[in-house]
């Protein structure tokens, strides 16, 4: 069986088919007439079969021709629709991206970014998930996220990309002695008692801690241990002990619990991705997550 012929020239034949002239169509396709009539004696040599008339009236299409013809036109239109979609696609258009957002981040970040991702990009499907870090990072390592909204995980085989940062704040109950300072530093609290995530939640941030805590020259009292955000704040209210946080966390809770920046601290937030080429339409997101970013969080800076 002889090999099917090439889009080009079953669009030549199409235009050919069109105008009904050889001299038309070779102007419409800016070739020679020459050329032209090459393409169609190698199309009619591999089908094996005349496909055109041509008088001095014109070209008419034979019985072949008006089959082929039938065929030729669909055909093209599906590849087209094709050849648009990966070109749409290499830029960003009509694909799935799957994001992860860092739990403490995603009760201030994830509304705005999605809302504003979506509205200026409708043909990318968005699916997000509020995840622990080790969560996120598992994901995006095995390929099941696209990328992750997080803090910097202290990891080495993942890039970061680095957005900017915001403030960090201790968190107090309200009748706390110190709710009313203006700000605080590590080496004031020292004679505290902590309440903080389980080392196991994530051990990279928690040697950071350490090293954290012993530059300030204490090893903090530890009197109790939650999962998430919501929990240590939940202990704060409650007069378990104070916790250090990231300031979007204030968000996450309104009575019982008074929020005093931390002096000098500030808290990384990145686009965690996987070496190597990534999802085209990361681009759209990165720039909606900045503006989401800057509108949404005060004291937010971009590195």
């Amino acid at each position: 069986m002889a090999d099917p012929p090439d889009l080009r020239a079953l669009r030549a034949f199409v235009v050919i088919a069109e105008e009904r002239s050889i001299t038309r169509a070779a102007a419409r396709l800016h070739i020679t007439q020459q050329s032209l009539s090459v393409q169609m004696r190698v199309l009619e040599s591999r089908l094996d079969a005349a496909l055109l008339v041509r008088s001095s009236r014109g070209v008419t299409l034979t019985a072949v021709g008006a089959v082929l013809l039938r065929e030729a036109v669909p055909l093209l239109g599906s590849a087209e629709r094709a050849m648009d979609a990966v070109t749409r696609s290499a830029h960003g258009q009509e694909l799935d991206l799957r994001v992860g957002f860092l739990s403490s981040l995603a009760n201030e970040v994830m509304p705005p970014v999605v809302s504003l991702f979506t509205t200026e990009n409708p043909s990318i499907e968005l699916h997000t998930a509020d995840l622990r870090i080790a969560d996120l990072v598992a994901g995006v390592r095995g390929g099941t996220l696209d990328a992750a909204v997080t803090r910097p995980p202290l990891v080495d085989d993942l890039h970061v990309d680095l957005l900017g940062s915001e403030g960090v704040v201790i968190a107090l109950p309200t009748a706390h002695a110190l709710a009313r300072k203006r700000s605080l530093r590590l080496v004031d609290l020292a004679d505290e008692a902590w309440v903080m995530t389980p080392r196991s939640s994530w051990p990279p941030w928690h040697r950071q801690y350490d090293r954290d805590f012993a530059a300030a020259g204490y090893r903090p009292r530890i009197d109790r241990r939650s999962t998430s955000p919501q929990g240590l704040l939940a202990l704060v209210a409650a007069g378990v002990g104070i916790t250090r946080l990231a300031a979007s966390s204030r968000s996450l809770r309104s009575g019982g619990v008074r929020f005093v920046p931390l002096a000098g601290e500030r808290a990384s937030i990145v686009l965690l991705t996987r070496p190597g080429p990534v999802n085209p339409a990361l681009t759209f997101f990165r720039a909606a997550l900045l503006q989401a970013l800057t509108d949404s969080l005060q004291g937010f800076q971009r590195t």
